[in-house]
């Protein structure tokens, strides 16, 4: 192997599972054009690895995220000014470490909402390279924030209009409420990524161009960048950051028992919090539908299940705390996905040609909701009443809307169509293989 193939890449995400799988694919594609990668993640219990010398071609390293440093923050601001803290001082430390083994870097490519690690990069001597985890179109959003130009609650108004973007009304903007956060930590934190953005080397995108073309394109007007999504390997399903004993055997030995395109998966994400209303009318909507159904409830969450409501549905359904999303989305039994439209959720379902019941809960998620239902018309979006709560009633018309009748072909065939321009752009020839190809071009040439 040419002494240049062995440029060593360091991939840095935000500590948080949603933001750690589409960056470590992104750089196994990386890998297996020859590069030396080295995954960095903060955690609360540091880890000793040996990877600095290492020859190996894919390593972790593990730096603190600052939870282990003493007393704990009275607030989400100081909880977040601690983490940036100790995790910039670890990553120098780390770099400097690296800087003098056998194998230097000399390329961070950090997640887009971590854009102090540019400047510590750039510090350090080596290039980097800014990675966005959502969509052109929501990031779109978060830039005219940014800027002023949109106000953070727009309540005065109906709906907001941003060039290349549809009319958003109030509900299709994202959503920080479910948030206890009165310093806007979240806020600061998503607008800040464009804080340093002009200074990156690269600056790549997870999604693809046929997918959002004028966000991506007007995008591209500002800054050199490449989308290179969606970052999903179907030989790396299980995905390696999972903390859960991954049994994957039991939900689909269930899902190859059951009829094609007879099943509604429903995961609402790892990190959404239900309330205990809202879980029951989600509950009592699937079963009212008749369908079969596999339900990721995490074990934290467990508790908020109407009484006996597992054994009352044992012969319709399966609840349970994990399970391999993408083996499960790609299964023939699975008619449709229920998800909180979490950016990573929404490419699986895309990529796996499954028709989406959009249920919303805070962020990013209500714009992607939005672009689901009546931009790519991919799916259905829940509405809730006048307390905010989707009741059951909703529930069960939007499962029967989505799963039966020439609506339900309609999404579907829609859902096909995504599928088929997901796997075109990340073909041979395709338009974010081929910026990766680029971007591949350049590290060569270093």
């Amino acid at each position: 192997m040419a002494e240049k193939q062995k440029l060593h890449i360091l991939a840095f995400p935000f500590p948080a599972e949603g933001h750690i799988n589409p960056l470590m694919n992104f750089t196994k594609r990386l890998l297996s054009k020859g590069f030396k990668i080295t995954l960095i993640i903060a955690t609360p219990t540091r880890k000793s690895t040996e990877t600095q010398d290492s020859a190996d071609q894919f390593n972790i390293e593990y730096i603190s995220d600052g939870s282990n440093e003493g007393e704990e923050p009275d607030s989400l601001a100081g909880v977040f000014r601690r983490l940036n803290s100790v995790m910039c001082r670890d990553l120098m430390k780390l770099i400097e470490k690296l800087n003098s083994s056998n194998y230097p870097p000399k390329v961070l490519i950090y997640d887009s909402i971590l854009p102090w690690a540019l400047d510590s990069a750039h510090q350090l001597g080596l290039l980097g390279a800014s990675f966005f985890s959502q969509s052109c179109s929501v990031c779109t959003v978060y830039y005219y924030m940014h800027r002023g130009i949109l106000p953070v609650s727009p309540v005065e108004q109906s709906s907001v209009s941003i060039p290349l973007l549809p009319f958003l009304e109030i509900d299709d903007l994202p959503s920080f409420s479910l948030v206890m956060d009165p310093d806007l930590t979240v806020v600061k934190l998503l607008t800040g990524q464009f804080s340093n953005v002009e200074k990156a080397d690269w600056i790549f995108f997870n999604s693809f161009d046929k997918l959002e073309n004028e966000a991506a394109n007007w995008m591209a007007s500002k800054w050199s960048i490449k989308t290179i999504g969606p970052t999903i390997l179907r030989d790396n399903k299980h995905h390696g950051t999972c903390l859960l004993e991954m049994n994957s055997e039991a939900c689909l030995k269930w899902l190859d028992k059951r009829d094609s395109r007879s099943v509604v998966y429903v995961s609402l994400g790892s990190v959404t919090v239900v309330k205990e209303e809202q879980m029951e009318e989600l509950a009592r909507g699937i079963e009212r539908s008749g369908c079969y159904f596999l339900w990721m409830v995490r074990a934290s969450e467990e508790s908020k299940l109407p009484e006996n409501f597992k054994s009352d549905v044992s012969e319709k359904g399966l609840i349970v705390n994990w399970c391999p999303q993408l083996e499960v989305l790609e299964h023939q039994a699975v008619a449709c996905f229920v998800t909180h439209c979490g950016w990573n959720s929404t490419l699986e379902a895309f990529s796996s040609g499954l028709p989406i019941i959009a249920f919303p809960q805070m962020v990013d998620q209500m714009t992607n909701a939005k672009f689901v239902a009546d931009i790519w018309q991919a799916g259905v979006r829940v509405k809730a009443n006048e307390k905010g709560i989707v009741t059951r009633e909703e529930v069960e018309m939007k499962i029967i809307e989505v799963t039966q009748g020439e609506r339900g072909k309609e999404l579907r065939r829609n859902a096909d169509k995504l599928k088929d321009l997901a796997l075109e752009a990340t073909a041979q020839g395709g338009s974010s293989y081929n910026n990766i190809d680029e971007f591949v071009s350049q590290l060569s040439s270093i």
